[in-house]
């Protein structure tokens, strides 16, 4: 596979990750409620910056042999390093009129963005797009308070307006859903509420292995390693760390050791691994 993509297998399903590219985040917003001495040794243990954070947008292609999907779809032309999703489908032989469903983990620009052309219009015209109907309604509907997430106030106004007008695009696409659904066998969306009220998680299961993407339920392997630290994107930060924390007690489950490994959608390229506990937290050990 080319740059910016790597296979794997979960069971008899055929997954991809791939690259939409990458975006610099101030270092506070995504963790503001950390001591900013505690924030700066961690990052410096990584030999990582300590004002910025580099983070990939990766999206999931899985293809069972009958149907072809698409978890998330990136942040589009937004900035000069995204928009790489169509590019890495088409190398991957895949071109987006073969792609007939696409997940949206919620609506956030980085993840949904890329859903539509530049005329508005569905870039994979036969697919069908699942979101949670909770999700739906937060971002269409005229109570859209963004007010629990600790972010500028011109950021939130950015993403309010991009998420309206995509799902607004999308409306006659739309498969909304109300609880955990199986999508195609052995692909299970999950509710995982907190950093949007209809975040979604997702969950495959295939000849006895699983993967569990987690979204943007952690969005840094410092959010493993320091779960009271919280996320500035998230809408409801205690909700959000309640949710983190199921999610994680579920990869890390020692009935399931060997057996589950884990995405995230901002973790370092290629964004797969597998966490363990480790003293009261977790531990990010990456690679398939």
């Amino acid at each position: 596979m080319p740059e910016g993509s790597y296979r794997f297998q979960v069971g008899s399903l055929g997954c991809t990750v791939l690259s939409d590219g990458y975006v610099d985040y101030p270092s506070p917003w995504f963790f503001p409620n950390a001591q900013p001495s505690a924030l700066a040794e961690a990052l410096e243990k990584r030999r990582l910056p300590h004002d910025y954070i580099l983070s990939p947008y990766t999206c999931l292609l899985i293809e069972t042999g009958r149907r072809v999907l698409l978890v998330d779809t990136g942040a589009g032309p937004a900035s000069s390093t995204t928009g790489a999703i169509v590019a890495r489908l088409e190398v991957a032989g895949i071109r987006p009129r073969d792609v007939d469903a696409v997940v949206l983990t919620h609506a956030h620009p980085d993840h949904i963005g890329g859903a539509v052309t530049a005329d508005m219009r569905p870039l994979y015209p036969n697919a069908a797009y699942y979101i949670s109907d909770r999700e739906w309604e937060f971002w269409t509907g005229s109570h859209r308070d963004l007010t629990g997430m600790r972010l500028p106030e011109q950021m939130k106004g950015s993403m309010r307006d991009e998420a309206r007008r995509c799902l607004e695009a999308l409306r006659h696409h739309l498969e909304p859903l109300e609880a955990e659904t199986e999508i195609v066998p052995g692909v299970y969306a999950i509710p995982a509420p907190g950093h949007t009220p209809g975040h979604l998680a997702l969950r495959l299961e295939s000849g006895g292995e699983q993967l569990l993407n987690l979204g943007d339920a952690a969005v840094h392997p410092l959010h493993l390693e320091h779960p009271e630290w919280e996320n500035g994107f998230d809408l409801a930060a205690d909700q959000a760390a309640a949710t983190r924390r199921t999610l994680l007690d579920l990869a890390s489950d020692p009935a399931a050791a060997g057996h589950t490994h884990v995405m995230a959608f901002h973790f370092p390229f290629p964004s797969v691994g597998r966490v363990q506990r480790r003293n009261g937290a977790w531990e990010w050990i990456p690679g398939w």
